[in-house]
């Protein structure tokens, strides 16, 4: 089952402003009110004054756009979340922060005024938001191998998070992806452990150094455990292997995120040895909570429970499963009212013990605290403006240059001259903002055009050239002859995510590619290709037809990055975050297997 997420629907409307926002209505004095009291001692307090249906609330994560605010108050609801292209009307950032104060009035509405939490998937950037910044997806993080640059990612997208309200991000994704084929090969950092934990440092950029900061945000290394892992690289599947291979590959980044005090975590639709993960109570509960230490709360993917007995809709004994296993909050996103009942229902008849309950809400209660949503339960609207700012696109910009990676440069191609040239640009990719960008960008599976705000490739190249220098673009590469000095061909994927760009066929260029990078060698021009792609490609046939080759991954919006490397104003320096195939054949292919590869995890060229 591929994770519906729904586009476009309607929005509780919000007359009111920051302006006219309320103080949080509840009769003051209680000690879980009281700030300057240890949070362990606010969270017991509040504990012992809630009901079954209050906690159970607190459990439950529903969708926006099958909730109202009444709904907020009149349930409990402890949570809710964005989907991927689930948007407020208008989608601006003030637009968000409207949308989310009005949720939030409705649970401080309740007589405990307990603040909801909201979630979003603001994987490469707050991507759900028309105008913010797009950073290159986690394979491009990965080839930079910059910790310190990744950190502050995290710190600018938790500054445009903040400016919508919106409190806790699905991110980082930390698998450990061993075949390509999968579709969400583009958001593992590296197909080796050590890639992925060292990247664990954007759970440290999005929470700050402790919860509780002007822009801090609650992180989620997910999805627990072993995603990246699957039979055929096939999304949500099953990870046939041994425990001690499980923890040698796939859980040393969880361990990671853990030590660096990671918020929450997410468990993976996949299944370990045909086991669905989300009713797994021993890497649940004995290894991530026991052994690990995690402290924080563990929440579903969405309708992940749904998938335990693999039937659809959710079952008593699904729901009792999946919260005996050590799941926290439960993402069911419209059916939560349903959830609600069954999992009162399995308390009341002794299937879930209270003490299970009680600890859920203690490990949910205890970040709230600690994000201070008691005290600031409402938008920050001081930082609405950094939505897409322009010091945030710099960033981005320098993240899309030190991703780059120059697998080929016959003859000293690269870098070309920006000044007295003759440039022929070419390639679907080349002028197209959504392509750059891939999946999880405005929409769930991403989109091609002008979906957002941003530089393309083409644009970058116009930017970086001199006035002595001509530059001419035909997405087919039709005119172009031999009075050019090269060409640029900007080719590769179209946009997808999870299950949706799952390949169990052909890796290759596809058709329209190969035509327009024929064209341009038929000139007798050199021919650089920029591949624009969230994985490595089946190129080995063609690559020696092509003079030079830029790994660009899905650069985001700040186009201007691929053209500082192609015109050398900055010399390449990434390293191949996954091993480059000879052929589809050899998938899954990976570090240290034995298999010849055409380009070894770690290769990259520079000036």
């Amino acid at each position: 089952m591929i994770r519906r997420r729904p586009l476009g629907l309607a929005v509780v409307l919000v007359a009111a402003t920051a302006l006219t926002l309320p103080a949080p209505a509840t009769a003051a004095g209680y000690p879980y009110q009281d700030p300057a009291l240890p949070v362990a001692t606010r969270v017991a307090d509040l504990l012992s004054r809630m009901t079954l249906d209050e906690k159970i609330g607190q459990m439950t994560q529903a969708e926006r756009g099958a909730v109202t605010a009444s709904d907020v108050a009149t349930y409990r609801l402890g949570s809710l979340l964005s989907g991927g292209g689930s948007a407020p009307t208008p989608n601006t950032a003030t637009g968000w922060a409207d949308m989310y104060d009005g949720f939030q009035r409705g649970a401080l509405a309740t007589p405990l005024a307990i603040p909801m939490i909201y979630g979003v998937d603001a994987v490469h950037g707050h991507n759900n938001v028309y105008g913010a910044t797009i950073f290159p997806h986690n394979i491009g993080l990965g080839a930079t191998r910059d910790p310190a640059l990744v950190q502050r990612i995290g710190q600018a997208v938790a500054e445009e998070i903040s400016g919508t309200g919106v409190d806790w991000d699905f991110a980082p994704c930390l698998c450990v992806a061993r075949n390509d084929r999968w579709g969400r090969t583009y958001e593992s950092f590296g197909e080796t452990p050590d890639l992925p934990s060292a990247m664990s440092t954007l759970v440290t950029g999005l929470q700050g150094g402790t919860l509780g900061g002007p822009t801090s945000v609650l992180a989620t290394a997910k999805h627990y455990v072993g995603d990246g892992g699957t039979n055929g690289g096939v999304d949500q599947g099953n990870t046939q292997l041994g425990e001690a291979d499980l923890r040698a590959i796939h859980l040393p980044p969880f361990q990671a995120a853990v030590q660096r005090g990671v918020g929450a975590v997410m468990i993976s639709y996949s299944s370990w040895n045909g086991v669905k993960l989300h009713g797994n109570q021993y890497l649940i509960t004995t290894v991530l909570k026991g052994e690990l230490g995690f402290s924080g709360f563990v929440v579903s993917d969405w309708n992940g429970i749904d998938q335990i007995d693999g039937s659809a809709g959710f079952t008593a004994a699904e729901v009792s499963t999946a919260i005996n296993a050590g799941i926290d909050m439960v993402m069911v996103p419209t059916a939560w009212k349903t959830f609600i009942s069954t999992l009162r229902a399995e308390v009341q008849n002794g299937h879930v013990p209270v003490s299970r309950i009680d600890d859920a809400n203690r490990r949910i209660l205890t970040k709230k605290f600690e994000l201070g949503l008691f005290e600031r339960p409402y938008t920050d609207r001081s930082w609405t403006p950094t939505v897409g700012n322009a010091a945030h696109r710099t960033l981005a910009r320098q993240a899309v240059r030190e991703s780059q990676v120059l697998l080929r440069n016959t003859a000293g191609i690269l870098p070309l001259a920006p000044d007295n040239n003759k440039i022929f640009v070419a390639g679907k990719n080349a002028d197209n903002i959504g392509n750059q960008s891939g999946g999880w960008t405005i929409s769930w599976q991403g989109g091609s055009g002008t979906v957002t705000p941003g530089t393309s490739v083409l644009q970058g190249i116009r930017a970086a050239v001199g006035p002595t220098t001509t530059v001419t673009y035909n997405q087919r590469g039709t005119g172009i002859d031999r009075t050019y000095r090269a060409a640029v061909a900007v080719v590769g994927e179209t946009p997808y995510a999870e299950g949706q760009g799952d390949r169990a066929g052909s890796m290759s260029l596809d058709r329209e590619d190969l035509r327009t990078i024929a064209t341009l060698r038929n000139a007798g021009v050199p021919v650089v290709v920029v591949l624009i792609s969230g994985r490595p490609l089946d190129i080995a046939a063609e690559l020696p037809n092509w003079t030079a080759l830029l790994a660009s991954w899905l650069p985001g919006t700040e186009g201007g990055g691929v053209a500082d490397v192609l015109f050398g104003a900055y010399a390449p320096t990434g390293k191949l975050p996954m091993t480059w195939m000879n052929s589809v054949s050899q998938q899954p292919i990976n570090a240290g297997d034995g298999q010849v590869p055409l380009f070894p995890q770690g290769y990259g060229l520079t000036y």
